[in-house]
């Protein structure tokens, strides 16, 4: 099996295309994590860096510090250019789908001809608007560093700087990383291989393996060492387990059986025939997981902070229940995932829209009546397989904090046994192979898998 996975790699090397394509989106990766190791003038980033570091030994790591540093691939932590990351470009592109389910101005341009290049167009006028705001936002947080960062003793920006030429520079410098990273990635998608901005994002993901790999070595060989050899074993397990369940369920979808009858159009009789449909079990991805992790963030804080303000004792005890070390906020992020999950696909998918297509073509669900009756079997079929790719989305996104909460694992390292670096690297690096493998079988290369087809993504 590695023999056959590495004479694939060297096969993607044989084809000029393909090698280029790898090749350029390699050095565009590169010039990405130059942009997130690239301080921003004036800032101490070293000393952020390090008080970072030992604040984070021992904690979950599912702080708003905590996730977005791993969206940034660690830039927040060191005051790098690309500090806001790419998260900026992929909230904007969200919100412009979202409005488009919504606003039937929006929704008619997404159907016309030419239209989508123009939602594009907005969504990037709305990542620059997103990255001034929050670019402001982490300017200050900054600037007040001893009270952004508890403990942080100090300042990040030197005695005698002029501040408004700090804060306008500092603006305009994390802007245009994020700016910068939006280009790099569209020019992966357009002249690379796989989608540039989930490359970005994975990439900024494993570059948390060194710090897992150090917490990892801590735990067998440290001195006050807290695992044991079984303990290894069971780890490889779940590891694999966590990887097969989120690549089934990935590629996993519901195959709706299509008949398309007989249609004359002019002088040409087009004959009927069988499809189907595919409907995926997670259809709404790892967004659910992201939404309700966004959400949960900050009720903790306040309550905690109310708390200590007012020495009223209830909101501390609730601050704490809603850390991601307490119980409430388990079953409240479960919840969430579980509407957020309904919630995208009730803004994404329309049966009604898919229903009224199927007619047009000539096309219909066997044993199910054309219009209203396939729209309810659409909503009926795709509610079932979303509860079941939602229950699915639960149990990978509390795996980390479970580890970590129970059996005492190190975040750095509970992390990537599941949630959201775990959904989103499995995917995006099936994707990315299923595009170099469409490049192989052009070519008659044998895929990556046996009878060269990834099983569920071609064919």
């Amino acid at each position: 099996m590695l023999r056959q996975l590495f004479q694939t790699f060297a096969n993607c090397f044989k084809i000029p295309e393909l090698r280029s394509r790898i090749i350029f989106t390699a050095l565009v990766l590169g010039v990405c994590r130059l942009v997130a190791m690239t301080p921003v003038p004036g800032l101490d980033g070293q000393a952020l860096s390090s008080f970072l570091e030992q604040q984070s030994r021992g904690n979950s790591g599912n702080s708003v510090l905590g996730l977005y540093s791993m969206f940034t691939g660690g830039a927040l932590e060191k005051c790098a250019v690309g500090s806001l990351g790419i998260m900026s470009y992929i909230s904007a592109t969200i919100i412009i789908q979202l409005l488009t389910a919504v606003v039937p101005m929006l929704s008619k341009l997404a159907r016309e001809e030419g239209g989508r290049p123009k939602l594009i167009a907005y969504g990037r006028y709305l990542t620059v608007l997103l990255c001034l705001g929050q670019g402001l936002v982490l300017t200050l947080g900054w600037e007040h560093a001893d009270k952004t960062f508890s403990g942080f003793v100090g300042s990040l920006v030197p005695p005698d700087a002029n501040l408004w030429w700090y804060r306008v520079q500092t603006v305009v410098v994390l802007t245009c990383g994020t700016l910068l990273l939006m280009w790099l990635g569209e020019q992966i998608t357009e002249r690379g291989v796989g989608n540039g901005v989930s490359l970005i994002i994975t990439i900024g993901i494993l570059n948390r393996l060194p710090l897992a790999a150090k917490a990892m070595g801590v735990m067998f060989f440290g001195e006050t060492r807290t695992a044991r050899w079984p303990t290894a074993f069971l780890l490889i397990a779940v590891l694999a387990v966590v990887v097969a369940g989120v690549i089934a369920i990935t590629q996993a979808q519901r195959k709706i059986p299509v008949q398309y009858a007989q249609r004359a159009v002019g002088r040409k009789v087009f004959s009927g025939g069988t499809s189907f449909m595919p409907l995926r079990v997670n259809y709404a991805g790892v967004m659910p997981v992201i939404f309700a992790q966004a959400i949960l963030m900050f009720p903790s804080m306040i309550f905690t902070k109310l708390g200590d303000i007012y020495r009223i004792s209830f909101l501390r005890g609730l601050g704490m229940s809603l850390s991601e070390h307490g119980w409430l906020y388990l079953i409240l992020f479960a919840l969430m995932i579980l509407f957020f999950s309904y919630f995208w696909v009730a803004t994404q998918f329309n049966e009604l829209q898919v229903s009224d297509d199927l007619k047009k073509h000539g096309g219909y669900i066997p044993g199910v009546r054309p219009g209203n009756q396939t729209s309810d079997f659409l909503h009926r079929t795709m509610s079932r397989i979303t509860l079941a790719g939602a229950i699915f989305l639960v149990i990978i996104a509390t795996i980390p904090t479970l580890m970590s909460k129970y059996v005492g694992i190190d975040y750095n390292v509970a992390q990537f046994f599941g949630g959201t670096s775990m959904l989103i690297t499995v995917g995006v690096l099936l994707d990315t192979m299923r595009q170099m493998e469409s490049y192989l079988l052009m070519r008659h290369y044998d895929g990556f898998l046996k009878k060269g087809r990834i099983k569920g993504r071609m064919g």
